[in-house]
């Protein structure tokens, strides 16, 4: 075994996946915490959650996009390249934002309430007979 430190190019991947690594418990915690319920900032912290969960998606994507896509190393041509795309990300984030902030982990499922509502109708329909198994 040699004393030699370890190659810089692999120190530097190794911090970014670290990085990468932190981004996403902050995107777990985000969505533990669920500020929705607190009523921090915005329509019941909506605002809040989904600004946080933007703002955390935004740094893994620049992580990848300056480092594993070597962008860093790049001329000034790809300002040229990338100008349309940025402007596309971030017209569509704007669009999109007042449906993430309503629909943003709802339970708003048919199913479910269609489920309720059976289980309700044969309640109602023979409430002193015991539920029968199929296996009899």
């Amino acid at each position: 075994m040699s004393n030699e430190p370890a190659h810089p190019a692999y120190t530097k991947y190794t911090s970014i996946f670290y990085a990468l690594c932190f981004c996403t418990i902050l995107s777990i915690v985000f969505d533990i915490l669920d500020l929705r319920e607190k009523n921090v900032v915005g329509i019941k912290g909506v605002v809040l959650l989904a600004f946080l969960v933007l703002a955390v998606a935004c740094a893994k994507a620049l992580f990848v996009l300056i480092y594993f896509m070597h962008l860093k190393f790049e001329g000034k041509w790809k300002y040229v390249l990338l100008s349309p795309t940025i402007i596309l990300a971030m017209g569509l984030t704007i669009a999109m934002t007042p449906d993430i902030g309503i629909h943003y982990y709802t339970n708003e499922a048919p199913q479910i309430d269609y489920l309720k509502q059976a289980q309700q109708a044969s309640a109602e329909a023979a409430p002193d007979q015991p539920e029968k198994s199929h296996v009899e």
